[in-house]
């Protein structure tokens, strides 16, 4: 059953009410805050970006084609679309002897309001690289040059429909999510992202743990360890890389470096690392809102962390204003949320 998460205020009386679970765990699968429905199967979407990242660098792709912090941040990123991201994804196509025609991700406007006004003014039409996910079929695109050239085939013929369930790319990826979170993905519930890849319905409570697993290297192979600690090293030196101006995952990375890897999903859900705490988090809000999420995880890192400083009470009480700037009202964690947190 689901659980109060967050409560939405209008002046000072609650307005509404956003409802989910929220799970912690260490990388042994104790558990160590549990909230709401914590066995319930979710799609975590980007969430799991980190995780779907982990064959870059196992396979050996990242050091065959040289991939720098920006790029390897960029492979675990939902970003704004803004021109250090649309370079950046362009820079490793370029590397491989593609372009943007090698992305299967699909063509989106940048979300970030003044690049895309800029880009509609400018006349140059949207690409694949503008797409929130390009930077990760960027990263798909170069471990398929890799396994083509240890196949003896030609790298763009066997990169073609690397999105689907069948091809060697996704293969390697649904191994490096089988292997974090401890569920065979090939029994789960599958469904299609909103770029094209297979996405997993996966238990709440087994998404935590791959995040504590992929912030200690506990429970996973030496190969797959080295790689979420090379790609949170890379999230940790390039942080606008892995979403962009003024985004959360960003700002929470800027402020706490290596001490925090966070990755939101959509449709409410939220993974996080402790690393130096060996927790992962997960979570999930019902109706999909992203500011519930957004706040929540804020609430629950402040919490672990015992951090009071503005940047997570900011973003965990985030203010809301009206068109003309005026404050209206505010979010804050639900009483059971609270309660949860604070034993």
């Amino acid at each position: 059953m689901d659980a109060e998460l967050i409560e939405v205020l209008r002046g000072g009386t609650v307005e509404s009410r956003h409802a989910g679970a929220v799970v912690v765990v260490d990388a042994d699968g104790a558990l160590r805050l549990a909230l709401g429905d914590t066995e319930q199967a979710v799609f975590p979407r980007s969430a799991v970006k980190l995780l779907q990242a982990l064959p870059l660098v196992a396979s050996g792709a990242a050091e065959a084609f040289a991939l720098n912090d920006a790029e390897l941040a960029l492979a675990c990123a939902s970003h704004s679309g803004e021109p250090e991201h649309v370079a950046t994804a362009a820079g490793v196509l370029a590397r491989l002897g593609l372009d943007a025609s090698a992305l299967e991700c699909g063509t989106q406007w940048p979300s970030r309001e003044p690049v895309l006004k800029a880009l509609v003014a400018s006349g140059a039409p949207a690409t694949p690289l503008h797409n929130n996910c390009s930077g990760k079929h960027a990263g798909f695109v170069c471990v398929a040059c890799l396994l083509a050239a240890r196949a003896g085939a030609e790298p763009a013929a066997f990169a073609r429909g690397y999105v689907a369930p069948e091809h060697p790319v996704m293969r390697e990826v649904a191994a490096a999510l089988s292997a974090s979170t401890g569920v065979d993905v090939e029994h789960a519930p599958r469904g299609t992202d909103g770029c094209s890849i297979p996405t997993y319905a996966l238990p709440l409570r087994a998404l935590a743990l791959a995040f504590a697993r992929a912030g200690t290297g506990q429970g996973l192979t030496p190969d797959y360890a080295r790689a979420a600690r090379r790609l949170r090293q890379a999230v940790a030196a390039a942080p606008f890389m892995v979403a962009g101006t003024d985004r959360v995952d960003t700002r929470v990375m800027q402020h706490y470096g290596e001490r925090v890897f966070c990755k939101i999903g959509a449709e409410g859900v939220y993974c996080a690392a402790l690393p130096e705490l060996g927790l992962g988090i997960a979570l999930k809000v019902a109706d999909g809102a992203a500011r519930a999420a957004e706040a929540t995880v804020a609430a629950v890192i402040a919490a672990l962390l015992r951090d009071e400083g503005p940047l997570l009470h900011g973003l965990s009480h985030p203010v809301l204003r009206n068109w003309r700037g005026t404050e209206v009202g505010s979010l804050r964690p639900a009483p059971a949320l609270v309660r949860t947190l604070r034993r």
